[in-house]
């Protein structure tokens, strides 16, 4: 998944894509990236849990 960096409002996003022909990619500015590394075991264990 490539990742890249943009701005919005004069803030820095991090911008995630399944490729080139994602039309809708996941971004994210710094403080819900902070949010995610709090609670990253928390993301894992949802991931584990759901995934088949």
């Amino acid at each position: 998944m490539p990742m890249t960096e943009s701005e919005y409002k004069g803030n820095p996003m991090i911008v995630l894509t399944q490729g080139p022909e994602d039309k809708f990619p996941f971004q994210f500015g710094l403080k819900k990236a902070k949010l995610i590394l709090e609670h990253i075991e928390d993301i894992k264990r949802f991931v584990a849990k759901h995934s088949k």
